[in-house]
């Protein structure tokens, strides 16, 4: 008996589940809405984007806090044209920056929100509203009636994001329907997800992390994911309880903290999680080994990055072995290391990551300097250093580029440098990561002073135009910023120099 193909699109990803099964739970208003209910609210979207001029590659910008209304938002516009959420943390210059790179021909906002972005907008872009009404159906206003989306192909492209790069110009990633659709089914089969399982999304929904491995994974599966409207220490053991939540996934920075207000007993709500998913960020041995003991279940750390489609390593489920300090095994793509000439390094020899797969995006849009650095004969190169031991578990040694990971979010130094150098009073700037406890690492820039500035409105100069997950948290004024011959500026000696742990 032949066994049913994959799902190749995200409209036959959400096709399989029965129509009565609950597909999304939003906790704070008691609402579960089912696979049938969901996959019409997606279909009524896409018809309302379509209506609105979407087109199979249009862009739709979404700027909407997690909820139903984003998770519908984002598929129907993975229908009818192409989705782009949008950090609603954004100030508005970079909101413009991202609604005229995408080249968004539709944005989606919160009925009483989004002004930053409607202001970036400045008229120039159709705005349709969206909103949970009471009865757990999206509505959303502003749409006409008359069209209708039809059926994306696999080569399609369902998403689009843009990351940060060492140069601090962001890179637009397209991911296609069978990029997303084979990295959800390789999570779900990584983790052994079924109708069962019911996952708590405490990662916001604009990153691969929390719409790939948090959402899709678990619409792959037919299970339950259970979205509350931001993620909450003090509440999340409640939500665990109350809805028999089996796993979850986020970084480091969400794990210390329910770790940090977790007792010496197992939290009631933790007894039926199976497993807990780490990505994103580098989680340390001790947390993991503390994590295991508050949750009683294993803690397996995984690897992401968004020109994958999330998921390309992790730790597998016992009775196979995790191994502390590794990322694990490839799943769903081939991972080498290779020295900076493209030559495989054999196991036990550090060396740049490269990886190849079906959920491995084929180019960055518009860049072709960044392909033809990035793409090598059939390769991506990851940018970071990683050394594979004999069973094929990988082990990431540190970010050949210079971004900064701070929990989670990558922010690139020269667009805080830019940012910075834009004050009137400041002749120089760097910026650079330093320790942090929980973050990993916290960002922190140091200036040279042409007129008198104070910390303080230097750091309230940089709120007033980047997110504030951008922000230095600690900005030292120096006298002079070393440089190489050529005037490069040696951000790690500047750091290594001046950085001291924040707190």
């Amino acid at each position: 008996m032949s066994q049913p193909e994959s799902p190749r699109s995200l409209l036959e990803l959400l096709a399989a589940a029965p129509a009565s099964r609950p597909a999304v739970v939003l906790p704070e208003a008691g609402i579960r809405v089912s696979y049938g209910s969901l996959r019409a609210q997606v279909a009524r979207t896409a018809d309302a984007f379509a209506a609105a001029g979407i087109g199979r590659q249009d862009r739709v910008a979404i700027v909407l806090p997690n909820g139903l209304p984003l998770i519908v938002c984002f598929l129907a516009a993975a229908v009818a044209g192409t989705a782009a959420p949008l950090n609603p943390g954004y100030r508005q210059e970079e909101f413009g920056f991202s609604l005229t790179d995408t080249d968004a021909r539709l944005l989606v906002l919160p009925p009483d929100g989004g002004e930053e972005a409607r202001r970036a907008a400045g008229g120039r872009i159709p705005v349709l509203t969206a909103a949970l009404g009471t009865t757990g159906e999206v509505e959303i206003g502003g749409r006409a009636g008359g069209r209708s989306a039809g059926a994306p192909s696999p080569d399609d492209v369902a998403l689009v994001l843009h990351t940060s790069g060492s140069t601090g110009r962001p890179k637009r990633v397209p991911l296609r329907h069978r990029n997303l659709a084979a990295s959800a089914g390789t999570i779900a089969g990584t983790y052994a997800l079924g109708e069962a399982d019911v996952a708590l999304c405490v990662m916001p929904l604009f990153h691969v992390h929390g719409l790939v491995a948090s959402v899709l994974s678990t619409l792959a599966s037919g299970g339950a994911v259970v979205v509350p409207a931001r993620f909450n220490p003090l509440a999340f053991w409640r939500t665990a309880r109350e809805q028999r939540v089996t796993w979850y996934s986020a970084v480091p920075t969400i794990h210390q903290l329910l770790i940090a207000r977790s007792g010496r007993e197992r939290p009631a709500g933790a007894e039926s999680f199976r497993f807990v998913r780490s990505c994103s960020a580098a989680l340390s041995v001790e947390a993991a080994r503390r994590l295991e003991e508050v949750v009683g279940a294993p803690v397996l750390e995984a690897y992401g990055m968004t020109e994958a489609a999330h998921q390309m390593a992790s730790n597998p489920l016992p009775p196979r072995p995790r191994k502390f300090g590794t990322v694990g095994p490839a799943t769903g793509v081939h991972i080498g290391t290779a020295d900076a000439d493209g030559r495989p390094r054999p196991a036990g020899e550090p060396g740049e990551v490269v990886i190849r797969g079906p959920g491995v995006i084929d180019a960055y849009e518009d860049n072709p300097d960044a392909n033809r650095s990035s793409f090598v004969d059939g390769w991506f190169r990851t940018g970071d250093q990683g050394v594979l031991d004999a069973d094929g578990y990988l082990s990431l040694l540190g970010r050949i580029k210079e971004l900064i990971n701070r929990g989670g979010e990558k922010v690139a130094p020269p667009e805080v440098d830019a940012v910075l150098l834009a004050h009137a009073a400041v002749a120089e700037a760097v910026c650079f990561g330093i320790p942090h406890p929980t973050l990993g690492e916290e960002v922190a820039a140091a200036v040279v002073l042409q007129a008198p500035a104070s910390e303080a409105e230097l750091l309230a100069h940089c709120r007033d135009r980047i997110a504030e997950f951008k922000c230095p948290k600690r900005i030292y004024v120096v006298e002079t910023i070393p440089r190489t011959a050529t005037g490069k500026i040696l951000r790690r000696a500047v750091a290594a120099a001046l950085a001291e742990p924040a707190r």
